[in-house]
């Protein structure tokens, strides 16, 4: 219908980004690193964190729950993850962790 009544479309939901200090931090420390080894390296990973952000914010629930209420998705390119926690109008990054990283840490900023 050119009027768009009688249509099913779903309205998309709008989350709130809230990232906590201690996951910019695990950020800084990652470009930082990245820089260090090659330069503009941590611009990429600047990017494609970016755009697992914008992926998340897309379709938050696309990625697995590792954890309790915690998910996670993979970055791009770098062995890296975004663990989040989905409330019901805003999406809380707690942590940007290396794949190698101590899981004790993460357990730590869940409880």
């Amino acid at each position: 219908m050119a009027n768009g009544k009688g249509t099913n479309q779903v309205k998309p939901v709008k989350y709130r980004l809230i990232v906590r200090p201690e996951a910019e931090s695990d950020l800084q420390q990652a470009f930082y690193w990245y820089e260090s080894q090659e330069t503009r390296l941590g611009d990429r990973l600047l990017l494609s964190v970016e755009s697992s952000i914008q992926s998340i914010l897309r379709n938050p629930k696309m990625y697995q729950v590792i954890y309790k209420n915690v998910r996670r998705a993979l970055i791009r390119r770098f062995p890296y993850g975004i663990f989040y926690v989905l409330r019901s109008n805003s999406i809380v990054v707690i942590a940007v962790f290396h794949a190698m990283r101590d899981p004790a840490e993460l357990m730590r900023r869940i409880k």
